[in-house]
């Protein structure tokens, strides 16, 4: 994940540093104003787990659902706002992603220490894209965004705080006269860590030891194809 955040930061860069160093003759109207859109995706999530006992519970092993892939669909509402006469706008925006992941913790002793299970879900991001218009019907954006996600967990554990972290993509949008659009984007999310701590409260079999801590690193690379209307 680190490596395809690195390699798209990179083209992003490359792409700004072209457009503004040459001439964009390219009007920007067609693209400008309020917009809505249905998407697509195809999202793999990586979740790097760890289980880390500061007491006698032995045998401790964790999973994460790594390179595990989904097709998941969401809305977007944005405006684009038209940044002089060369062709350049800043997409002002939000989106929501139906679906979610999950990741289990395992302890091959199990009068020990029991199964955790955290699950994330109802994802949204709020994003800045700066945009060039390529001709009256092409451009190209790039995009940096927050987003949050809800965190739910199952298991003798405290619940974690809900993820934040920070979203890059790079993408391209076709425009017709009628409004219709239809937009490729590919792109990264880096959550923050989650960390959760036992209770010790879950009895024989299902007790995780208050010594326990259980952490997770989650990503998410995504491609999308989202088809919808300027106004």
């Amino acid at each position: 994940m680190k490596k395809l955040r690195t390699i798209l930061c990179a083209v992003s860069a490359l792409v700004l540093t072209s457009m503004t160093t040459s001439p964009l003759l390219a009007d920007s109207s067609n693209f400008a104003g309020p917009y809505v859109g249905f998407q697509m995706a195809a999202v793999g999530v990586e979740l790097d787990g760890q289980v880390v006992s500061a007491g006698d519970d032995v045998g401790e092993t964790t999973t994460g659902n790594v390179g595990r892939t989904a097709i998941i669909g969401g809305l977007e509402l944005g405006y684009a706002i038209p940044l002089g006469d060369a062709g350049v706008l800043l997409d002002v925006g939000a989106n929501y992603v139906a679906g979610g992941a999950k990741m289990r913790t395992s302890n091959t002793d199990t009068a020990a220490t029991a199964d955790v299970i955290f699950e994330v879900d109802d994802m949204y991001s709020i994003f800045l894209a700066p945009s060039f218009a390529l001709s009256e019907t092409s451009s190209l954006f790039v995009k940096l965004g927050y987003t949050h996600a809800t965190v739910s967990v199952s298991g003798d554990v405290t619940k974690p705080d809900d993820m934040e972290g920070a979203t890059y993509a790079i993408g391209t949008r076709t425009v017709l006269e009628s409004g219709l659009f239809i937009k490729s984007e590919a792109g990264i999310t880096e959550f923050d860590t989650l960390s959760s701590k036992g209770l010790g409260q879950g009895g024989t079999g299902k007790s995780v030891s208050t010594s326990t801590t259980v952490t997770a690193d989650p990503s998410v690379a995504y491609g999308l194809i989202s088809i919808g209307m300027r106004f």
